[in-house]
């Protein structure tokens, strides 16, 4: 896949160009799937958050409503109960998948209960877009700062990147640098702090910051 693992969204001009480049054709001209399903393992997110991700209206939409040719909802709690070649065909068709936050934990448990992380290896050219949670899933975990879910059994998650992200720097009273400097002592693996204007791309092993705002490596 090709990763474009963001804290916010598509907040300003440079990421919507980084995911332009990866899709390599106008947003305008693509298909995309929205997966909200982080959303439902964590305390403050609920109906209103979901609706607002999915239907792309404030506060937190911005994603969807991007003027893609299509827009879909795939919903991973739901999938263990669709037949396995239903869905997939719904996958293997869109050109990106823009996952929302939510607690990572929660959503990573659900990818792997669908089936999702079996097939994202062979989406060679579907664009992931991950907003918080949905970027810091990939990553091989996320520390007992962001574990929110009470049913996780700890705070490692699906390891696609060899790197951890500290998100939303700034953006709550709590990400403070100060506190992404002692998350990233504890987690073991390299480690990045981003604003909501920051992005991290990977695309066949590289590595790329995109950024109009504040990030740092921190190990």
């Amino acid at each position: 896949m090709k990763l474009l693992l963001t804290s916010g969204g598509v907040t300003n001009d440079s990421i919507r160009a980084a995911l332009v480049g990866l899709l390599g054709k106008d947003i305008e001209d693509s298909s995309a799937l929205c997966i909200p399903t982080a959303q439902w393992g964590h305390p403050l997110c609920g109906p209103v958050s979901a609706r607002s991700f999915v239907s792309g209206m404030p506060p937190s939409g911005g994603m969807t409503s991007l003027p893609w040719r299509s827009v879909g909802l795939l919903e991973l709690t739901a999938l263990p109960t669709v037949p396995r070649e239903r869905w997939e065909e719904w996958v293997r068709g869109a050109d990106v998948l823009l996952v929302d936050g939510g607690d990572a934990t929660y959503l990573a448990h659900w990818m792997r209960e669908s089936g999702l992380t079996e097939l994202l290896p062979s989406l060679s050219e579907t664009v992931w877009v991950g907003v918080s949670a949905g970027s810091m899933v990939l990553t091989p975990r996320i520390g007992d700062f962001f574990v929110e879910w009470p049913s996780a059994p700890d705070d490692t998650t699906l390891g696609v990147v060899d790197f951890s992200i500290f998100p939303h720097l700034d953006v709550f009273p709590t990400n403070t640098m100060d506190a992404a400097e002692r998350w990233a002592a504890a987690i073991g693996v390299p480690a990045y702090v981003m604003d909501d204007e920051t992005a991290i791309q990977v695309v066949d092993g590289t590595t790329d910051v995109i950024s109009e705002g504040r990030w740092a490596r921190l190990a």
